[in-house]
């Protein structure tokens, strides 16, 4: 199960809130003695009373809504099995701009190609990244430059017992 969860402070101060109204202090004297605004301390009594004791717990942020359904990104794979080429990509590389215009053509969402990597990642898929080469390399004429040419200009010691 893990470790127990760690109270929130704001919690327990809006606990030690709904307490001491309890026990008959004013709403100002609360404030004070919390270093809070009675506006704030007028909204946890409300929640205290509205949702009882309960209400007063830590919430997690609610974040955004995200823009696929869980149904819709199980899907994905499905979609990519089918080729890039039955997208109209050349070569069988799924790159995360590409799936990105898989998303828009399938489901009319669109994804930063940041965020595709991470809905990627959640499938157990990782983008691939093409090797980007010049089309006019010639790996000859780089061996022999190399092999040849470099040790000729590559610069020598001036010294004649240099280390």
């Amino acid at each position: 199960m893990g470790a127990p969860r760690k109270q929130d402070w704001r919690e327990a101060r809006r606990r030690r809130a709904w307490e001491l109204k309890q026990q008959g202090w004013k709403q100002h004297a609360i404030a004070q003695a919390l270093g809070v605004s009675d506006g704030a301390i007028s909204q946890w009594i409300k929640r205290g009373r509205d949702g009882g004791e309960e209400a007063l717990a830590a919430q997690p942020p609610p974040g955004v809504m995200p823009r696929l359904a869980a149904e819709q990104v199980a899907q994905l794979p499905a979609f990519l099995a089918q080729g890039t080429e039955h997208y109209g990509f050349r070569g069988e590389i799924w790159t995360a701009s590409r799936v990105a215009h898989v998303i828009v053509c399938e489901f009319g969402v669109r994804y930063h190609r940041d965020h595709v990597r991470k809905l990627l990642r959640k499938l157990g898929w990782s983008p691939q990244h093409p090797v980007v080469q010049a089309s006019q390399r010639n790996d000859q004429a780089i061996y022999e430059w190399v092999e040849e040419r470099w040790p000729q200009i590559k610069k020598k010691p001036t010294r004649k017992n240099a280390p």
